[in-house]
């Protein structure tokens, strides 16, 4: 692409198209600028673009479509070609900076993640003079310029605090604090004195040093002094004072948390700077970081065993508990405003614990942190508060209903030691009675039948169920299940969200013999209505696409099993209606995956009873999956190609003409460039091949070489390479032998050639079940001739260098079996091994398979491949698509042929030991190792054979 004024236009006429909300406009256009993010030159329009287009819409689309390709392309993957050539890289990394900090903050936030995200893969290797570069503009003076490289630098080193320690990691940060630590510091220093607005003359650094105590003290009072010039009239938004305050009691708890010796002198007075601050700051929604942060330094000082006498006195607890804690768990109106008018945002802070920077969160955590030591005095003065706060709910409930919900989450926090997500509170504080407090406090508002009266107070219900759900006796469980199920159909988004929440997790808790708590027999009396009430929550307003009702709605199915196929007709057709909606414009990931894993239920559970109504699934579900696959709605294909895969696994040995169309499209490049793609797809490929490996092998000549092509494209990768040997191993398995013929030679090339340039043990691990495989398909003489055919004595040198050494790390019950059969084979039906130079590797081959039946799985892995990243990894990319309930159960290509692979060894070698009489005993008396002898020895008494 030449950079020029007419592509230029281009680019932004395609940059504009992308933001139109029809999606037949929008989505061409997000394809066009997928066809050519390619081509050299494609970030430099970009970048250019944000810089110089007038237009400030196309400018930030600009911005943000640059980040978006930085992060799908920077990365550098092993054996996969350069997306970003290394023109575009250089010049990137030569302007960005400058870009960067001259961008309006609109653009500078996009540009500064880009920046970092780059900086994670080359800094400081390849990018040395980024600190360099980013230090000397602080010299600038301007604030803007200032600001943008701490903020570049704030997104830079951020991961640091999670990294796995190492020496590598070590160096880098010895870096960065050699480079960036001093100059930040008298950043901080220059600040504080022109700040101070004492001092109005040159920033001299002898100065500096010289009165540091005077600028700490000015730039102490700086914060403390009620400055009006940096207050907000806004009573919603935190002005710069609050937010400087809030930072340092951050900053405060982790020097705390990080650094407790050295912080320990100054503690103290930060406690009380810090109390004070609490006890006189206001409730208004301004001050809510402040307060969270300054509650969470509590907090985290006050659960560690020397701090403890700061809290021990009784009056000290109570003043905490009385003027901070109290008053920062009652409910405002700021959080009614946001349980009525913004239910999604009052959802994901509440259940998905996003509520970390609320003032009740903090006052929660510091309830939890004070128990640690003084569970009793907290829980006698809080019993106190709870008692007070009913009473005068009970005076008023239309008045004073936020008293009970207060002391709802009072009780809550109080008795809250430990959790899980899986089974809520696990361990609960034992001076609380949390059966007496559901029974007195919380049935009365589940079984409230006014639509329209205390939402909050019944959602809050919902809660404590679901929070408490292994604490509360199972009849009390039982008797909240109709009465969650008809808060579904509440008006309130938060109340039937919590409800559909609250049943999912009841659904999806286990007992002591890992059966869930709640048994389908139980639900019998309520499976139509709950099934009805849940799929009408989907309808009401706000919640059309409410992941937790469709959360609600697979764990339903789940638990319920044959009990939910009378239905199936009429939810297969809601839950289609509901796929065709969503895949317009898909934009909630969790939703569309329960989606999709409801749909595999469906399937699932109905062709368990009756495997022929596939095909009615296949007649509701291809018209909807055309479209997603003609529309290449690139978020739902890996979910289609795993529900094709389960719908044809369940087909008898044939292949429909519906899927037989489809089978070339499967083949095209185009798909396999996308790594979600790629297990979904190898899996419906072995579908193909299962059901159908003749009828391929025999439809048209073009379609054993496209099969190989996609096999040659995976093995060349390190991250899915185990996905080029699944396809494989189907098409040895599955497709008749001489179909194939003429291709092995060069598969076995193949995997030779991707040996000697990049062996990794996962590698082996699967070349070792491929020829063993092969071996049990096709023969042992048949593998050692193909080997010695590549070049002569090879199969030796496998042997000898491959199988021998390495069989061990070989890991999966169906993987040792076939290993086991395959070299069991090579050791007794394999002529040359008992009359030619090979003989010599026979002890030691089965000295090996001994080994791989007796001795723990060798899990050891080279210091070269310690260091993979994550991203390498198989399946990393790709956990997310993954339909737990599309899977498929482990295939064992050898079956009930054998049973017991140690009892077929003792078998074979009797055979050919009957064959040639005296020979297998002199080998093993002169070669075997005594240990391994007598493993035999039992193998051979358990198979009642003896060797001659």
């Amino acid at each position: 692409m030449e950079l020029n004024d007419a592509n230029l236009q281009t680019l932004t006429e395609f940059l504009r198209k992308t933001l139109d909300p029809d999606p037949t406009v929008r989505r061409p256009a997000e394809k066009f600028l997928e066809s050519v993010e390619g081509n050299q030159n494609y970030p430099l329009f970009l970048l250019t673009l944000l810089e110089k287009c007038q237009d400030n819409v196309i400018r930030v689309c600009a911005a943000v479509t640059f980040k978006n390709y930085i992060k799908r392309n920077w990365r550098i993957v092993e054996d996969e070609p350069n997306k970003v050539s290394d023109p575009d890289r250089t010049a990137i990394k030569a302007n960005i900076i400058n870009l960067m900090l001259s961008s309006p903050e609109q653009i500078q936030k996009q540009l500064s993640d880009a920046i970092s995200i780059i900086g994670r893969e080359d800094f400081p290797q390849k990018w040395p003079d980024l600190l360099t570069e980013m230090v000397t503009r602080f010299r600038s003076g301007d604030f803007h310029i200032i600001n943008g490289v701490l903020r570049t630098a704030h997104s830079l080193f951020k991961r640091y605090r999670h990294e796995f320690k190492s020496n590598e990691l070590w160096s880098e940060i010895k870096l960065v604090l050699d480079t960036f630590a001093l100059p930040l510091t008298e950043l901080f220093k220059v600040l504080n004195f022109r700040s101070s607005l004492l001092l109005n003359f040159q920033d001299l650094p002898e100065f500096f040093e010289d009165n540091m105590e005077t600028w700490m003290t000015n730039f102490h009072g700086l914060l403390t002094l009620d400055n009006k010039l940096l207050q907000t009239d806004d009573e919603e938004e935190a002005g710069l004072l609050e937010l400087l305050k809030s930072q340092i009691c951050d900053n405060a708890a982790l020097y705390a948390q990080k650094y407790d010796e050295e912080f320990q002198p100054y503690l103290p007075r930060f406690v009380t700077a810090i109390w004070n601050l609490l006890v006189s700051t206001g409730q208004e929604v301004k001050y809510d970081l402040l307060v969270s942060n300054a509650i969470q330094f509590l907090a985290s000082v006050c659960e560690r065993p020397h701090y403890k006498h700061l809290f021990e006195d009784q009056n000290t607890l109570t003043s905490i508990c009385e003027k901070v804690i109290v008053p920062n768990m009652e409910f405002r109106s700021a959080d009614e405003e946001a349980f009525e008018d913004n239910s999604e945002e009052y959802i994901r802070r509440d259940l998905e614990g996003s509520d970390i920077d609320t003032r009740r969160r903090a006052a929660c955590d510091l309830v939890r942190g004070l128990c640690k030591f003084f569970e009793g005095p907290v829980t006698a003065i809080f019993s106190g508060y709870v008692n007070s706060m009913l009473g005068e709910y009970a005076k008023n409930p239309g008045e004073n209903w936020k008293h009970k919900d207060a002391a709802i989450y009072l009780v809550t926090s109080l008795a809250s030691k430990a959790q899980t997500q899986k089974h809520g509170i696990t361990q609960a504080n034992e001076l609380v009675n949390l059966n007496e407090f559901f029974v007195n406090h919380i049935l009365s508002d589940l079984k409230s039948s006014n639509v329209n009266e205390f939402p909050v107070l019944k959602a809050d219900a919902i809660k404590y169920v679901m929070i408490f759900r292994s604490q509360l006796p199972k009849e009390q469980l039982l008797q909240a299940v109709p009465l969650l199920i008809s808060h579904l159909q509440a008006e309130s988004t938060v109340e039937h969200t919590y409800a559909a929440h609250a049943l999912e997790r009841l659904f999806t808790m286990r007992g002591s013999s890992n059966t869930t708590l709640i048994t389908p027999a139980e639900m019998a009396p309520f499976t139509e209505q709950l099934l009805n009430n849940l799929f009408k929550a989907l309808a009401l307003p706000g919640s059309a696409e409410n992941e937790y009702i469709m959360k609600a709605i697979m764990r339903s199915f789940s638990l319920l099993q044959e009990a939910i196929v009378p239905y199936i007709p009429t939810l297969i057709g809601q839950l289609t209606h509901k796929l065709l909606l969503v895949s317009k414009n898909p934009s909630k990931p969790h939703f569309n995956h329960y989606l999709f894993e409801s749909l595999c239920l469906s399937v699932r559970i109905t062709c368990k009873a009756n495997p022929t109504t596939v095909s009615s699934f296949e007649e509701a579900l291809f018209p909807v999956f055309t479209e997603i696959l003609q529309n290449d709605v690139q978020e739902f294909l890996p979910y289609v190609f795993q529900v094709m895969s389960l719908l044809l696994e369940i087909h008898s040995n044939s292949i429909p003409s519906s899927y037989m169309a489809l089978f070339p499209h499967l083949l095209q490049p185009v798909l396999w460039e996308r790594t979600g793609n790629i297990p979904p797809l190898v899996r419906l490929l072995q579908a193909y091949l299962q059901k159908g490996g003749a009828s391929i092998a025999g439809s048209a000549a073009d379609k054993i070489p496209g099969l190989l092509g996609v096999f040659q494209k995976l093995i060349a990768s390190k991250a899915n390479d185990h996905q080029g040997f699944y396809l494989l191993n189907s098409i040895i398995e599955d497709m008749p032998p001489e179909s194939i013929t003429q291709y092995r030679k060069q598969i076995f090339i193949l995997l030779f050639q991707r040996l000697q340039s990049s062996k990794t043990t996962k590698f082996i691990k699967s070349f070792l079940v491929f020829i063993n495989l092969y071996c049990v398909k096709y023969g042992a003489i048949a593998l050692q001739e193909i080997f010695d055919s590549i070049q002569p004595k090879m199969f030796g040198m496998v042997l000898e260098k491959i199988i021998i050494p390495e069989v061990q790390k070989v890991s999966g019950p169906v993987e040792k079996k076939i290993c086991a059969v395959g070299i069991t084979k090579v050791l007794t039906e394999c002529p040359a091994m008992m009359d030619t130079e090979y003989t010599k590797l026979w002890t030691p081959l089965l000295q090996a398979l001994i080994g791989l039946f007796e001795l723990p799985e060798d899990d050891s892995i080279p210091d070269d491949e310690h260091f993979i990243d994550i991203e390498d990894a198989p399946g990393y990319q790709t956990a997310f698509s993954q339909l737990a309930f599309a899977g498929k159960k482990e295939h064992d290509p050898i079956g009930d042929a054998v049973g017991n692979p140690k009892i077929l060894l003792a078998q074979s070698l009797h055979k050919l030991s009957t064959a040639c009489p005296g020979r297998v005993p002199s080998m093993l008396s002169t070669s075997l190792n005594a240990e391994a002898l007598q493993f035999l020895q039992g193998y051979l008494q358990a198979a009642t054979v003896q060797l001659v």
